[in-house]
């Protein structure tokens, strides 16, 4: 039975934070997931083993047994009450000590729910160390029962365009063959992710279904800018309108505008229009503002009279 140090799958030291845990997780379990390597064993191998690692590192009790017991850490809560009653023999744990159990003896399944343990389809994509705690390919329980498996969860992407983004709306995803109809709301962030709870791989024997973790990913947009809730815009100002002053229309993500623009505005220039940047994620009626940064255009093509008046304008400047 081969141990696998579930801290060196993640690429992790001991004292690795959970925030660290769920980083390494999702970085390589989106580097390994079968979709992407559909027909590479090496790396849905990988994929079982960043699993198996994160099902039992991520949850703080399990990661406690784990870093006290190492491979025997699924049996803990068994060992510590046969340790305080004394038991041993061919019926309970052998004299092996803190270190394991004895060889070729039977243990009683019983107190024991493989549910909270076990992640993945139950189709053999385990290691034999993960199975063997619980029956698995790697032995059975001498109950003769056999353990619930939990669903594998699923990773995928939705991609999305900043303007989708802004408005609250319907998706269909399709996942394994099956469409699943979701709702995207306002204000999803770029690389953000949600769980949908129940949506990844069936359970087997009775076990709980796995989950979706869908990601957004939101394209650059031509025209604004993002940054938290607040969008950044150029408009580009003629000099006529930016030395004598006027109005200016604008595009804003919730229609056209009109701005009012002070004579001798400089290029470069910015103003603010309060409310009119991006949805606050689950906030409704929330939003940033939107800067708008003022770009002057130098006309062209002038006519000789067009040229004269200027020059007179120059003239007058100097004097």
């Amino acid at each position: 039975m081969e141990f696998i140090d579930y801290y060196k799958v993640l690429g992790l030291e001991k004292t690795a934070s959970q925030e660290d845990i769920k980083k390494a997780y999702r970085k390589l379990a989106r580097k390994f997931h079968p979709d992407l390597n559909p027909n590479d064993k090496e790396a849905n191998k990988r994929f079982q083993q960043i699993n198996e690692a994160n099902e039992v590192l991520s949850d703080p009790e399990k990661r406690k047994k784990y870093d006290q017991y190492g491979k025997d850490w699924a049996h803990a809560d068994a060992y510590e009450q046969a340790r305080k009653q004394g038991a041993g023999g061919a019926g309970g744990f052998g004299g092996g000590g803190a270190g394991g159990f004895g060889g070729g003896q039977t243990w009683s399944s019983e107190g024991f729910d493989a549910s909270d343990y076990f992640s993945g389809a139950g189709d053999g994509r385990f290691s034999d160390f993960f199975e063997s705690l619980f029956g698995g390919a790697g032995g059975r329980r001498s109950s003769g029962t056999q353990g619930k498996f939990r669903g594998q969860d699923y990773q995928a992407e939705l991609h999305l365009s900043l303007r989708e983004a802004n408005t609250t709306h319907k998706r269909i995803i399709t996942i394994d063959g099956k469409d699943i109809r979701i709702t995207v709301p306002a204000g999803v962030e770029n690389g953000q992710m949600i769980k949908l709870k129940g949506y990844g791989s069936p359970g087997v024997n009775g076990g709980p279904n796995g989950d979706l973790f869908l990601t957004f990913v939101i394209a650059e947009d031509p025209q604004f800018k993002r940054i938290g809730n607040d969008l950044y815009a150029t408009v580009h100002l003629p000099l006529y309108t930016a030395v004598l002053g006027g109005e200016v229309t604008i595009d804003t993500m919730d229609g056209k505008v009109k701005l009012k623009v002070k004579a001798e505005t400089q290029n470069g220039s910015k103003t603010r229009l309060k409310g009119k940047g991006f949805p606050v994620y689950k906030k409704e009626g929330e939003k940033g503002d939107l800067f708008v940064t003022y770009e002057i255009d130098i006309p062209t093509n002038l006519t000789d009279q067009q040229k004269a008046l200027f020059q007179q304008l120059s003239d007058l400047s100097a004097r």
